[in-house]
């Protein structure tokens, strides 16, 4: 891209474009100050830290910008830009329908759990979420899978289907149904996915310790049960503060308003107003 002439450019907030020769959008970042973070681009040393700026800056051949009223806007319009065209150089927040959530159906006495990425495909489910690490979710969610199957009764893929709660394979999607589960135990499942209490792990704890099977499989049944405290630490209680301290209404958080409720967070963390952007 040629040398920008930055005395141009103003030294307020706003939202700035780099595109290709093809016109196409290759990246969208914000700024507090737009003169002051494009000479960033145009200055970039050649260390690591800067080589993404590089590698942008030599792609680009033309810069658009737009300025704005507060950073809090800008960063708001960053994430709309960044979800409705997933640029070449965004990674953040490009790819939030693939943020994972984890349904509950509770039915005739039977526990049924789904862990996807298409919750409008199973409308008989009651979403938690949206998580972002799909890591950790997908490894809490297993483990809890592990689990039950040491204190119930697994529910076989064929009954699930035919009960019009699996339907066809799809990817990012798992659907388990158990039998035997203690009713009052699975209210408290979902307190335990909104974040609002933990007695359901602990409650599953001394299930666990009731079986003849489990001192034979204590090593596996522990590292299960960190995985579950890792994914309520490092994931179901963030999203619940974060909901709290926002004042977030709606629940669950769709997958594409969940880095907008993080971004009202950090602005309320940062003692700046928040205009009426959010739920």
């Amino acid at each position: 891209m040629k040398k920008l002439n930055l005395l141009e450019l103003p030294k307020v907030p706003g939202v700035y474009r780099f595109y290709n020769e093809q016109s196409e959008l290759i990246y969208v970042g914000k700024a507090k100050n737009l003169r002051r973070r494009l000479s960033q681009y145009q200055n970039a040393k050649r260390r690591k830290a800067h080589a993404k700026m590089r590698k942008i800056f030599k792609e680009a051949t033309r810069l658009d910008y737009e300025t704005c009223e507060n950073e809090l806007l800008a960063l708001i319009l960053e994430t709309e830009l960044i979800q409705a065209h997933r640029p070449k150089w965004n990674v953040v927040g490009a790819f939030y329908f693939l943020y994972p959530m984890v349904g509950v159906r509770i039915h005739d006495e039977q526990l049924y759990l789904c862990y996807t990425t298409q919750p409008e495909l199973f409308p008989q489910f009651d979403f938690h979420g949206a998580f972002r690490s799909r890591t950790r979710t997908r490894e809490g969610f297993f483990a809890l899978v592990e689990l039950l199957r040491i204190v119930g009764h697994s529910i076989k893929r064929t009954q699930i289907v035919k009960s019009g709660l699996g339907g066809p394979p799809l990817k990012y999607t798992y659907v388990y149904g158990f039998r035997q589960i203690q009713g009052v135990w699975m209210n408290r499942l979902k307190a335990f996915l909104r974040g609002d209490d933990f007695r359901a792990i602990e409650d599953l704890s001394l299930l666990l310790l009731e079986r003849p099977c489990a001192l034979s499989r204590s090593a596996e049944i522990q590292e299960n049960l960190r995985e579950l405290r890792a994914w309520w630490r490092h994931e179901i209680l963030p999203l619940k503060k974060a909901r709290q301290h926002s004042n977030w209404t709606v629940y669950p958080v769709s997958q594409k308003q969940r880095d907008l409720l993080f971004i009202k967070l950090k602005n309320i963390n940062m003692g700046k107003p928040v205009e009426s952007h959010f739920p």
